[in-house]
């Protein structure tokens, strides 16, 4: 079946468009030109930019361990889904030739083996994806596992025990770990294709760069503690131990190409210098320990002949003599680590007003919850993070049914960079308002600028100096809004539901701290990484009233007026209103939605945001092109009314200035 890239509903893979939506299932659009290119395209041919979708093939020479019974039946169900793969001798496969039958998985570069696998058999190559709307039977697998489903195909013995890791570790959703797309096993060669990151930066570039801290290398090295014990539940931590194997992401943080896995019997080495026999070292036979890990962080130290930071030393010894035994000991001392290096950077002035101040950011770097179960029992290491970039994109739409646009959103921001060979101080202020207006045409409208204006205008005054407004200042600001409607309103002698109204909610960012201001039902949305999508504000309407009051919420909203409005700016005077405010630290990559109810509405953002949201984390999605989308979802699904949508992308880092070796 073919699954549409739209709205994701599933055609027959006959279809030529969407039966839902009418989106193309054979061509898309250029992301840099907007040419309409095929999908089995590699590069747009008007631009030539790379518009295909590529992956990262893993071809295997593996004896196959034959079964019988069930186990035999197994196999041959996996085989019959994947009955039009073949796979012909590997050294004849050339560029544009295909890995399967079915010739969906083109060869887009000649085929090589990475030095370190030099001694194995298996092959690596970017491949082209002809079919890229045709659904894998190892995503069926996953998509079931999702929904709770487990098949006969979980546990088939066909699928190839490279795969298996994959599977077994994608619930994780782990940005570190690759996504596996498809696999297959034939006679003595299996097949794994999974995503390409064969481009992504190599972690030792960046650890030899001068202008890497030993704060940001502490960093890295937690991230993989994180990586070591996420990897041992399905005994792929050799990943770990292969230099050209640890890359980073856009956002430098550490992700692994693919995954290795171990065995018993395996000698996995670390990779020193060309001196090979020198440079090698072997586990033969041992059980991976903690030891392996410190071994790679001399390894990474030696190749990039950085000099090692005191504490730095003494902990990559104690790992070695065996006198950090466990997990916990050892993020202790780089926490102890962390907080070392930051106090001996940080000047005596600064030091004492960071103790008469709120405390510094801290970076909690926690297991998934299935891994540890009890995340407030879990180490943190003490981190000043700093705003590593702040961009933004909003717009509106009239809808399908309005006849004009009542809603209303302004966008202020402010950005000082300075940046020199060896630091990069990135200062920013950003101010953000939405508002969904009422009270018809020349009513609502009038409304929601009037607000947007009133706020702009208060905050260009008030707003002086690097630190957020106060609260009592947001909500003054509020009120005056408020105000500026309210008395429209009386000048014009509107009454009943002739007042015009606006709802409001507005994001004021000064560097990594944050607050929201909220009146009515337009909503902010949180979104990272590790938490997923959160409804930061609540929706000032009687069901919510209810609810607060300890109704139960199928009771609440089985009212007629449930989703009445409590609350609005202009309808009645500033002891009418309570506008909530609410502030929050920015302590990792995180994308901010503000959404009117056109956007909101019949859960649309909660059902389609793992599809249309988590891909705006990266700095590589162009932000106005996301909102857009947003837009035509919204249209789509909520076209009945006016649809705003403010999308805020604020990426930090640990914050390393000054410090380094």
């Amino acid at each position: 079946m073919l699954i549409c890239p739209q709205c994701k509903f599933e055609n027959p893979h006959t279809n030529k468009f969407c039966q839902k939506c009418g989106t193309s299932l054979t061509h898309k659009v250029c992301p840099e030109c907007n040419t309409e290119v095929p999908v089995n395209a590699q590069f747009c041919h008007n631009c030539g930019a790379e518009c295909g979708t590529v992956w990262w093939a893993i071809i295997a020479k593996e004896a196959v361990v034959g079964g019988t019974g069930k186990d035999q039946a197994d196999e041959e169900a996996v085989s019959s889904v994947t009955s039009s793969s073949f796979l012909p001798s590997i050294s004849q496969l050339a560029v544009g030739s295909y890995l399967d039958q079915g010739q969906r998985y083109q060869l887009v570069e000649p085929l090589y083996t990475a030095k370190e696998n030099a001694a194995n058999t298996e092959v690596y190559a970017r491949v082209l994806d002809c079919q890229p709307y045709q659904i894998s039977p190892i995503e069926a697998i996953l998509a079931n596992q999702q929904q709770g489903v487990v098949t006969p195909l979980v546990e088939a013995k066909g699928i190839p025990r490279l795969a298996k890791a994959y599977i077994v570790l994608q619930p994780q959703k782990h940005p570190a770990i690759p996504l596996i797309h498809d696999a297959w096993q034939q006679d003595d060669t299996q097949v794994v294709i999974i995503q390409d990151r064969s481009h992504w930066q190599n972690l030792l570039e960046l650890w030899q760069a001068e202008t890497t801290s030993s704060l940001q290398i502490l960093h890295w090295c937690y991230q993989m503690t994180q990586l070591w014990t996420i990897l041992e539940k399905a005994s792929c931590r050799q990943s770990l131990l292969e230099l050209s194997n640890l890359r980073l992401d856009e956002d430098q943080t550490l992700a692994l190409q693919q995954l290795y896995v171990e065995s018993w019997n395996s000698q996995p080495a670390i990779e020193l210098s060309d001196d090979e026999e020198a440079d090698t070292f072997a586990l033969q036979g041992q059980p991976l320990t903690l030891k392996a890990l410190g071994r790679i962080w001399e390894t990474l130290f030696r190749q990039s002949q950085r000099t090692q930071f005191g504490p730095i030393m003494q902990l990559l010894e104690d790992l070695e003599l065996g006198k950090i035994q466990d997990m916990a000991q050892l993020r202790s001392r780089l926490q102890s680590t962390a907080a070392e290096l930051e106090a001996a950077t940080m000047p005596t002035a600064d030091l004492m007003a960071e103790k008469d101040t709120a405390a510094r950011t801290v970076l909690q770097l926690d297991e998934p919850g299935d891994i540890s179960g009890k995340v407030d029992d879990l180490p943190t290491v003490v981190l000043s993070m700093q705003l590593s970039s702040l961009e933004d994109a909003g717009r509106t739409d009239v809808g399908r049914q309005r006849h004009h646009n009542e809603d209303c959103f302004g966008i202020e921001t402010k950005i000082d960079k300075l940046e020199i060979p060896k630091n990069r101080i990135l200062q920013a202020r950003g101010l953000y308002i939405l508002c969904d207006g009422m009270g018809g045409h020349a009513g609502g409208e009038i409304a929601s600028e009037l607000a947007v204006n009133t706020l702009r205008k208060y905050f260009q005054e008030r707003w002086i100096g690097n630190q957020l407004p106060t609260e009592d200042s947001i909500r003054e600001a509020v009120y005056l809004a408020n105000q500026a409607i309210y008395e429209v309103n009386q000048q014009d002698a509107r009454s009943g539901v002739g007042r015009m109204g606006t709802t409001l909610v507005m994001l004021l960012i000064q560097d990594t701290q944050a607050a929201v201001a909220h009146v009515g039902d337009s909503r902010l949305y949180r979104l990272t990484r590790k938490r997923g999508l959160e409804q930061v504000t609540v929706d000032h309407e009687v069901g919510q009233r209810e609810i607060k009051r300890g109704v139960e919420p199928t009771i609440a909203y089985a009212r007629p007026d449930a989703y009445q409005l409590t609350q609005a700016l202009g309808p009645r005077d500033q002891n009418s209103i309570n506008p909530e405010v609410e502030f929050f630290e920015i302590t990792e990559d995180t994308v901010l939605i503000l959404a009117s109810d056109g956007l909101s509405d019949n859960d649309l953002l909660e059902i389609h945001w793992q599809s249309y949201l988590i891909p705006v984390l990266s700095s590589a999605t162009n932000l106005e092109q996301s909102v857009t989308k947003l837009i035509d979802l919204a249209n789509q699904y909520n076209g009945h009314d006016n649809i705003t949508a403010i999308l805020v992308r604020a990426k930090v880092r640990p914050n390393m200035e000054g410090i380094r070796d």
